[in-house]
C-alpha cells in the first residue's frame, strides 16, 4: 500500500494508557443537568426518535418526557472503628456518606515488624526524600492505630529501573531481600520513578516465587507526601498484611436475625471474568472468585484465580475454585456455612439463563463434596454497563439558587418498580456519590434464591456492604465481593501478559482460527504465605 488516509473520528480498539483513560474520562464527564438537557435535546431534535414519521408508520407514540417514579433513600448504617483498642461507633452523616479517620483508628490495625524498601530508579534529589518518607509513613500508620516498625529490616535497596526489564534479574533481587530477612518479610516497598510495563512482572514474582506482599508508588508523590497520600497508602498496606479498615456496628446476625445466626454462618462471595482487548484474538480470560472469611464481620477476603478459553463468559473452573474457598472457610470459621450469598459480575441479560444453569450447577457441586452439606444459595448478578440514570424530580424550575438540579442522586437511591422487570426481582441501588458526572446506578438482578431474601432485605444488606471496603472511607459503587473478584482478575490478567510476553506465547496469533484457540497456559500458583491474604487490593 503507497498511500494510507486515515479517516478521522474512528473508534479506537486498542487498549489506551492511563493518561489517555483519564482524559477521556475528564472530557466526557457531564453534570447530571447538562446531561439531562442533552438527552431531553435529542428527543425533541430532528434526529431523535420522535422525529418524522416513524411514529406513525408504526404506529408507536414514544413520550417526550422521561419517565417518572418513585426511588427510596436508605440511611446509612452504623460504623465501627478502633480507637486506641477500643470500639468506637460512627454514623457517616455527611450529604456524600464520607468519613474521616482524623480522629479515630481502623477497625483492626496490623503490626509489622519486618518490611523492607526497594528504588528503582530515580534522581539523588528525589532519593533524598526517602527518610523523609519513611519517617512521615510509620507517623501516620500510628496515627490510623497500624504499627509500622521505623526502621526496615534491610537498609533501603537503590536500583537501576533497567532492573524491571529483565525478569530474572528483578527475581534474584526479590529473593536476595528476602533470604536476608530470614524468610518471613511482611511487606516490600516498591518506589517506581514511573509507571513502567516491569510492575507486572514485580508482582507476579514477588506473589509467587517469593511469597511476599508488595506495595507500590511512584517518586512524584513523595515530594509533595499529602496526608491523603499517607492515609491511602497505609490503608492499602494494612488490608495487604491482613488487618481491615472499618466494620459494620451492627453485624449482620443483628440486621436480620431471620436469616442470619451467629451460629450459622454465611459467606459472601464474588465472581467476575476479565477478556484481553478487543485486537487481541487469542489470549486467555481470567476469572477469579472470592469469599468472606470472616463472620459475623464478612469484610475479609481471600480470593481464586484461574485462566480459561479465550473470551469464555462461563467460570469454566467455578466448581473447584468455591471448593477450596468453603475448605478455607472452615479452617477459620470451624463450621461450614449455612449460607451462601453470590454476586457474579460482568454478564449481561443474554447470558442470564446459561450463566444460572452452569454456574449454579458448579457452585452445586462443589457443596456435594462435603458430607450432608446442602446450603441455601442466593445468586444475583450485578452490572454497571447499562445506559439507566436516575435524576431528581424538578421540584422548582424558577428557582436558580437551588443547586439540586445540578447535583447527582445521593447514595443509597433505591428503585424497584416501573422501570424494573414486571416479574423477576431485581433494583437499581446508587450506593455512592458520583463525584464527576453522572452517577450509574448498579443493577443487581436476583437470578436464584433460596434464602427467601424480601427486597428490603437484600437491598439494605447490599447498601452496609458497599461501606466496609477496605481502600476507602466511603461507600462504593459496586457491591465489595464484586469488586474484589474484579481486582483480582485484573491480577491475574497481569501474570498471564507477563509471563506469556516472555515465555513467547500468544505471537503471531492472528494467523491462527477462532475456532481452534491457543492451549490456554495455567496462571502461576501463589505463595502459601500470601494464599489467605488481600493481597490483590
Amino acid at each position: 500500500m503507497e498511500l494510507c488516509v486515515i479517516c478521522e473520528g474512528q473508534k479506537f480498539l486498542g487498549k489506551l494508557s492511563d493518561d489517555q483513560t483519564a482524559r477521556i474520562l475528564k472530557m466526557g464527564c457531564q453534570r447530571p443537568g447538562e446531561r439531562k438537557t442533552i438527552i431531553e435535546g435529542v428527543m425533541r431534535g430532528q434526529v431523535g426518535p420522535t422525529s418524522g414519521d416513524q411514529e406513525r408508520e408504526f404506529k408507536l407514540n414514544v413520550s417526550r418526557e422521561m419517565t417518572r417514579l418513585t426511588g427510596r433513600i436508605l440511611h446509612p448504617p452504623k460504623l465501627k472503628l478502633g480507637e486506641g483498642g477500643h470500639v468506637r461507633n460512627l454514623t457517616p452523616s455527611r450529604h456524600d456518606r464520607q468519613w474521616n479517620l482524623l480522629d479515630g483508628h481502623v477497625f483492626e490495625g496490623t503490626k509489622i515488624e519486618r518490611w523492607a524498601l526497594m528504588s528503582f530508579g530515580g534522581t539523588p534529589e528525589q532519593k533524598s526524600n526517602i527518610p523523609r518518607f519513611i519517617n512521615q509513613l510509620t507517623q501516620r500508620c500510628e496515627q490510623l492505630g497500624i504499627y509500622l516498625n521505623k526502621n526496615t529490616v534491610i537498609s533501603p535497596q537503590f536500583e537501576s529501573s533497567q532492573v524491571l526489564n529483565s525478569v530474572s534479574l528483578l527475581e534474584s533481587k526479590l529473593k536476595k531481600i528476602q533470604r536476608s530477612a530470614s524468610n518471613n518479610l511482611q511487606l516490600l516497598i516498591c518506589i517506581m520513578e514511573r509507571k513502567h510495563k516491569g510492575y507486572a512482572d514485580l508482582k507476579r514474582i514477588a506473589e509467587t516465587s517469593v511469597g511476599v506482599v508488595s506495595q507500590c508508588c511512584l517518586y512524584p508523590n513523595l515530594s509533595k507526601l499529602s496526608s491523603q497520600f499517607l492515609a491511602n497508602l497505609a490503608l492499602k498496606i494494612n488490608a495487604k498484611v491482613g488487618g481491615c479498615t472499618v466494620a459494620l456496628y451492627n453485624s449482620l446476625p443483628c440486621q436480620i436475625p431471620r436469616l442470619f445466626g451467629i451460629d450459622e454462618p454465611a459467606i459472601f462471595m464474588g465472581a467476575d471474568v476479565t477478556h484481553p482487548h478487543p485486537l487481541d484474538d487469542s489470549s486467555p480470560s481470567v476469572a477469579a472468585v472470592v469469599g468472606s472469611m470472616n463472620w459475623p464481620t464478612a469484610n475479609k477476603y481471600i480470593s481464586r484465580i484461574r485462566s480459561q478459553t479465550h473470551r469464555q463468559e462461563i467460570i469454566q473452573d467455578l466448581g473447584s475454585m468455591v471448593g477450596e474457598l468453603l475448605e478455607d472457610f472452615y479452617q477459620e470459621v470451624e463450621k461450614l456455612p449455612g449460607r451462601i450469598i453470590f454476586f457474579r459480575d460482568g454478564v449481561s441479560e443474554t447470558q442470564f439463563y446459561k450463566v444460572l444453569q452452569e454456574e449454579l450447577q458448579s457452585i452445586r457441586t462443589a457443596c456435594s463434596k462435603f458430607p450432608d452439606y446442602k446450603p441455601l444459595i442466593t445468586f444475583a448478578v450485578v452490572q454497571k454497563r447499562h445506559h439507566t440514570r436516575l435524576f431528581p424530580f424538578e421540584t422548582d424550575q424558577s428557582s436558580t439558587q437551588n443547586n439540586f438540579l445540578y447535583e447527582n442522586i445521593p447514595p443509597g437511591t433505591v428503585v424497584d418498580s416501573v422501570i424494573t422487570h414486571p416479574k423477576e426481582f431485581d433494583f437499581y441501588l446508587c450506593s455512592h456519590w458520583g463525584v464527576k458526572g453522572t452517577s450509574r446506578p448498579t443493577h443487581y438482578h436476583v437470578l436464584w434464591d433460596e434464602n427467601q431474601f424480601s427486597s428490603d432485605e437484600l437491598q439494605k444488606l447490599v447498601y452496609n456492604l458497599c461501606y466496609t471496603f477496605v481502600r476507602c472511607t466511603k461507600p462504593i459503587s459496586l457491591v465489595p465481593p464484586a469488586y474484589y473478584a474484579h481486582l483480582a482478575a485484573y491480577r491475574g490478567r497481569l501474570y498471564l501478559e507477563r509471563s506469556s510476553e516472555s515465555l513467547g506465547l500468544f505471537k503471531g496469533s492472528s494467523t491462527l482460527s477462532r475456532a481452534a484457540p491457543p492451549k490456554t497456559a495455567p496462571l502461576p500458583k501463589l505463595s502459601e504465605n500470601i494464599k489467605k491474604l488481600m493481597f490483590y487490593c
